[in-house]
């Protein structure tokens, strides 16, 4: 599947604004939105006004670029938002936050979620004692996310768990620092993930 492979700071700055994809580096004077506050590629002279369109887009692709989605995949999301009776856009929050991916990112197990799917993908994880290698694969509640025995001999796994926690835990995810073992206590409410979107346009976008 194909991805994307150039640097990731690069979104940001298009983004103007931080996507924490680059883990601790993000929350330091490295972070190339603090050193660099303009848009990657020559610019012109004279900006145009950005379009109705051109927002809601730039959203679009923001929110994309936060949880790793590519375009096809997130319009599945979408659809599978639509076709719910409750609000489209925070139910659309709530399928992406219950990727296993971006639950192992919560947890505290990896940086960033670019980081948290490589875990997965490489068969680091389990979801209720089996292990799991797809990032998006959807938690439910009461799941319980933990790490393979072999994987905890891992020097990353000795050095990640020294330093748990390091940012704050969401509500609705327990963390068992003893047995690194993370549960789900319930659905994320979309109203209190902080990522910095208004996914409202996003919803605009695809009515068009």
């Amino acid at each position: 599947m194909a991805r994307y492979t150039d640097p990731v700071c690069r979104l940001c700055r298009r983004a103007t604004v931080k996507l924490f994809l680059k883990g601790e580096r993000c929350y330091t004077p490295r972070c190339a939105v603090e050193r660099r506050r303009k848009p990657p590629g020559n610019q012109p002279m004279r900006r145009r006004r950005t379009s109705e369109w051109g927002t809601q887009l730039r959203e679009k692709q923001k929110v994309r670029q936060i949880y790793g989605v590519l375009e096809r995949q997130f319009k599945r999301y979408f659809d599978e938002a639509r076709r719910r009776r409750s609000t489209t856009g925070p139910y659309l929050l709530q399928l992406l936050e219950t990727r296993l991916d971006s639950v192992v990112f919560r947890l505290n197990f990896a940086d960033s979620r670019s980081q948290a799917r490589q875990l997965v993908s490489h068969g680091h994880l389990t979801v209720n004692g089996r292990k799991v290698d797809i990032p998006s694969y959807r938690v439910k509640v009461n799941d319980v996310i933990g790490w393979k025995e072999t994987s905890k001999k891992t020097g990353y796994y000795v050095q990640m768990a020294g330093e748990i926690p390091k940012r704050p835990m969401p509500e609705w995810l327990n963390l068992d620092v003893e047995a690194m073992a993370g549960r789900v206590l319930s659905l994320p409410d979309p109203s209190k993930i902080d990522n910095g979107v208004d996914v409202r346009l996003v919803v605009e976008y695809y009515s068009k």
